[in-house]
């Protein structure tokens, strides 16, 4: 196995799918990366759903850009097939990228959607990827 290959293998773990994992996807446009979403693919064996899918899903994709529209509508509605356990992945272009968001909107976003931000992963070079995960009530 090469090292890039064995690398971009490593940087998908960090999203916690196994095979047979359901992933949603919203906010597909042009820019997205592919290749990430070529992995997730191969490593599920299931084709990554997209918003008008009516499923139960192990994970969401949401791909967002400064300029989108409102973050807590959008996170809002990811949420609505998301599986008990389940989690949000939020990718938003890498700083200096067309499209930047600041990581202040996406905390702020994410508390008020009811999601608060769990860790980050490294699986893009042009994507910062944020896991948002329900909150709990306790």
């Amino acid at each position: 196995m090469s090292e890039a290959k064995a690398t971009a293998e490593d940087s998908i773990s960090e999203l916690g799918l196994t095979e047979d994992s359901i992933v949603q996807e919203f906010g597909y446009d042009d820019d997205v990366d592919f290749d990430l979403r070529e992995r997730i693919e191969d490593l599920t064996g299931e084709e990554i759903l997209d918003e008008e899918d009516q499923e139960v899903v192990d994970a969401v994709l949401l791909w967002w850009r400064d300029g989108d529209g409102d973050l807590v509508d959008a996170l809002v509605d990811a949420q609505s097939q998301l599986d008990e356990g389940g989690v949000v992945w939020l990718l938003t272009p890498k700083s200096g990228r067309d499209g930047y968001v600041n990581p202040a909107e996406v905390e702020g976003a994410a508390s008020t959607s009811g999601l608060h931000r769990t860790t980050t992963a490294g699986v893009s070079a042009d994507w910062s990827a944020v896991r948002l995960a329900p909150k709990r009530n306790f």
